[in-house]
């Protein structure tokens, strides 16, 4: 499993755990780190695609079935052992929402909250609209991240960094472009659905998600760009908002 996943702090007395998907081209320390900084309630599952950190010379995975079948063969007795919750940013968000319809539909296994971030939904014209980038040179590739504010800082004033950033970044942006799914005609979840989104970011159809859940559904807008949640007044916020919510959950669910 600790290839597939990163957990940074073990914590098998947990009540809960949150399983995070990386955005686009992202490794899973990020998230990893939520383990260190959520109470002792939450377990945090940072999941680690192939091509990046310890798995740097695996081959990128070309569709979403790819990691779903890798992920849920991992943690599938996890899944059934305990409650579980999902957070994704923008790849990640298409990836969280993939997985919950997945083992839903194969395994009738429904997270207790999904948190969803910097996307639409992957059913929504605003997605299926959006032109395919994944194809272009790396040189109009990175012009069109720089202007949509979809390049973390520290990897453009890097061209080391950017050089193996690029290539998994536009891999994974792959795989959202070949992901197709319908809108749900009815909800396949009962469970709270939580979104954000950064106010200066380019447009998203959040209200879209809604249709995956009979459950609540807020959206929260937070100031800066795409990358607003590593700000740490807005990674506050959202932490702050899962462990509320979370802690609820926990209460439903004894």
């Amino acid at each position: 499993m600790d290839k597939v996943i990163s957990c940074f702090s073990r914590r098998p007395d947990a009540v809960v755990r949150l399983i995070c998907f990386p955005w686009a081209g992202g490794g899973s320390i990020h998230y990893a780190r939520w383990g260190r900084l959520l109470n002792s309630s939450v377990e945090v599952y940072s999941v680690r695609l192939p091509g990046r950190e310890s798995r740097a010379k695996e081959p990128f995975f070309q569709h979403m079935q790819q990691i779903l079948d890798e992920v849920i063969s991992v943690l599938l007795p996890e899944l059934k052992e305990k409650p579980f919750a999902l957070f994704g940013h923008s790849f990640g968000a298409m990836t969280s929402y993939a997985f919950a319809e997945y083992v839903k539909k194969v395994h009738n296994l429904e997270p207790v909250h999904v948190f969803l971030s910097g996307a639409s939904a992957p059913y929504s014209e605003t997605r299926l609209q959006a032109p395919r980038r994944s194809q272009l040179s790396d040189e109009e590739f990175l012009q069109w991240m720089t202007s949509i504010g979809g390049t973390p800082p520290e990897i453009l004033a890097n061209p080391e960094v950017l050089k193996l950033f690029l290539p998994a970044l536009k891999a994974d942006l792959g795989v959202v472009e070949n992901y197709r799914c319908s809108r749900p005609t009815r909800p396949f979840l009962s469970c709270p659905v939580s979104c954000f989104d950064g106010k200066e970011d380019m447009p998203h159809d959040l209200q879209a998600w809604q249709a995956m859940t009979s459950g609540d559904f807020t959206v929260q807008m937070l100031s800066g760009s795409h990358f607003y949640l590593k700000n740490p007044d807005n990674e506050k916020i959202i932490l702050d908002h899962i462990t509320k919510h979370l802690e609820t959950a926990e209460m439903d669910y004894l």
